[in-house]
């Protein structure tokens, strides 16, 4: 199975142009989806659980002639508890020691976000409180493959934030239930899961029904139709993003084993087919070790299909005038991983603006971020690293400004507040501030 990467060159006239189209990536509103996905929100909305039982029985397969109520579709403690001590202790371990990981990763990020505040010299006190959300919902995949990694990196950073209830969906087609998933919930401390997914599960956490409550917020990655719903209940609840499919960029000095770097770039481009991979390198030898290494290995890979597929669409092997030059080619990708395998990678780091997370040095592949390093492995796609952020703590909190104005303080800004309103022509804001002046 060979598979034919383009090959790129930034001096080359049109190599922006080139570029500008291999990144471009429209998150197809396919029209047929988005009518599905707005008559299945209205009938959530309308029939509330009936509508929920009958889309998942549809949908999901269910055995035995479909569940006969929303019961059938929680999931008790005792069995999450259950798949988690049935688990092979290697994957147990695993688990846990990512879930720790993560847990003390987000707790330290907890400790930059406290609120704060001063008082000004007239008594005039001013400050911002943190509060958690109550209640969100965490949307985890499960139709072609199953993520617990998706459980830990969604759940754990609520549950750290002070969420005190978070609802997760998860579809079961065919009434299958993957019990690493489960296993995951137990251990994050999720404190319901239902196994509902799709459009009605979204509908659902955003509307709530009789058996589910709505939530305030909605996280988790899906497929078109889930990122579909998402778009389209985003200001009843909050929404964390819209996810496009996963990208790796490494930027690699020629310092690096090739077959290390053509794994990097398999471990994204083995995702799905839009998957992206880029190699930015200054050493044309280099950058032909790397091709090399890429048809030597990818006959190995038991998912070589997508791997060719993605890499032949939409990668790249790209030779730079230098290092200097390839960050500038980074902050213009924003990717959502980017690797800067070289003997100096904090000194390229510095020049990186843009970036969902950065991976530093030779030995820090992509792969160990999604699922045990700590930091949070669901990352901005499709160039949004530019204005967003990976998931974290600040995502399930909110933020209220504090004010207590002191009588002398009432003194000073009433004169600024009445000014201000007089110019908007809002008689009431002006004198609101100027009856607590005294004459």
């Amino acid at each position: 199975m060979a598979v034919q990467m383009r090959k790129l060159d930034s001096s080359a006239p049109d190599f922006k142009k080139t570029l500008d189209a291999l990144l471009a990536f429209e998150s197809e509103t396919d029209d047929a989806i988005e009518s599905s996905v707005a008559k299945i929100l209205a009938d959530v909305k309308r029939r509330g659980d009936d509508a929920v039982l009958e889309y998942t029985n549809q949908f999901d397969r269910i055995p035995d002639g479909g569940a006969t109520s929303m019961a059938a579709f929680d999931v008790q403690q005792s069995e999450l508890d259950a798949a988690l001590n049935a688990l092979p202790d290697a994957q147990r371990q695993a688990l846990q020691v990512a879930a720790q990981r993560i847990r003390v990763f987000h707790e330290r990020q907890k400790q930059e976000l406290n609120g704060f505040s001063f008082t000004e010299p007239d008594g005039t006190v001013l400050g911002q409180r943190v509060t958690p959300l109550d209640r969100v919902g965490i949307y985890v995949p499960g139709g072609k493959a199953a993520y617990p990694s998706s459980v830990l990196m969604n759940a754990i950073p609520a549950q750290v934030a002070g969420v005190q209830e978070i609802v997760m969906v998860v579809p079961t087609p065919d009434g299958v239930k993957n019990q690493m998933v489960l296993a995951a919930a137990a251990i994050a401390g999720v404190t319901r899961v239902i196994t509902i997914g799709g459009a009605q599960a979204v509908g659902a956490l955003a509307y709530g029904t009789a058996t589910i409550p709505a939530v305030d917020k909605i996280v988790g990655p899906g497929n078109a139709y889930v990122a579909a719903a998402k778009r389209r209940v985003f200001g009843t609840v909050g929404i964390d993003m819209i996810a496009g499919p996963s990208e790796i960029l490494v930027l690699c000095d020629g310092s690096t084993d090739p077959d290390w770097v053509a794994m990097d770039l398999f471990s994204q481009a083995e995702h799905d087919e839009l998957a992206q991979a880029i190699l930015l390198c200054p050493d044309a030898d280099y950058i032909a070790q790397v091709e090399a290494s890429i048809h030597k290995l990818l006959p190995t890979m038991p998912r070589a299909q997508t791997i060719t597929t993605s890499l032949g669409e939409r990668g790249a092997l790209v030779k730079v005038r230098d290092m200097e030059e390839a960050c500038e080619i980074a902050n213009a990708i924003a990717a959502e991983h980017l690797e800067i395998s070289a003997e100096d990678p904090l000194h390229w780091a510095d020049r990186i603006r843009h970036a969902g997370a950065m991976f530093l040095g030779r030995f820090s592949s992509e792969s160990l971020g999604d699922y045990c390093c700590g930091p949070n492995h669901v990352l901005p796609t499709s160039r949004t690293a530019r204005f967003s952020s990976p998931l974290g703590v600040y995502d399930f909190q909110k933020r209220s400004s504090i004010i207590q104005v002191s009588e002398q303080g009432a003194q000073t800004l009433g004169k600024i507040a009445a000014e201000l309103a007089y110019g908007e022509g809002l008689q009431a804001h002006a004198r609101s501030a100027e009856l607590r002046i005294k004459s």
